[in-house]
C-alpha cells in the first residue's frame, strides 16, 4: 500500500514537471514570435507615420507655390495623369514600347 503511494506521488509529479516544462517552451516561443510582430508592426507604423508626413509636406499647396516662385517657373503646366507612373514597371514597358516605335519608325524612313 505504502510503494503504490509513493508510486502514484512519482508518476503524478513526473507529469506535472514534463507538461509544465512542455508548456513553459510553448510559452516562449510565443512570447519571440509576438515579439517579432510587435517590432515588425512598430516599424511599419513609424514607416508610415513618415510617409503620411512626407505626402502632406510635399503636396500641400502652399508649399506646391513656393517650389514654383522659388524655381522661377513663369509658365506652369500641371502634370497629366497619365504621366503619372504607378511602378518603375509601368516606366520601363512604356519606355520599351517608345524605343521600339521610334526604331520602326526610322526602318520605314530608311525604306524610303
Amino acid at each position: 500500500m505504502f510503494k503504490l503511494k509513493i508510486f502514484i506521488s512519482i508518476i503524478i509529479f513526473s507529469f506535472l514537471l514534463i507538461g509544465t516544462s512542455s508548456i513553459k517552451n510553448e510559452t516562449r516561443e510565443l512570447e519571440k514570435k509576438i515579439n517579432i510582430l510587435t517590432k515588425a508592426h512598430a516599424k511599419k507604423e513609424r514607416t508610415l507615420s513618415e510617409v503620411q508626413l512626407d505626402y502632406h509636406y510635399l503636396t500641400s499647396p502652399s508649399m506646391i507655390e513656393m517650389k514654383i516662385e522659388h524655381l522661377g517657373l513663369k509658365k506652369y503646366l500641371h502634370m497629366e495623369h497619365s504621366k503619372i507612373f504607378l511602378s518603375m514597371e509601368n516606366f520601363i514597358n512604356i519606355q520599351n514600347k517608345q524605343a521600339m516605335q521610334k526604331t520602326l519608325d526610322e526602318k520605314k524612313i530608311q525604306k524610303k
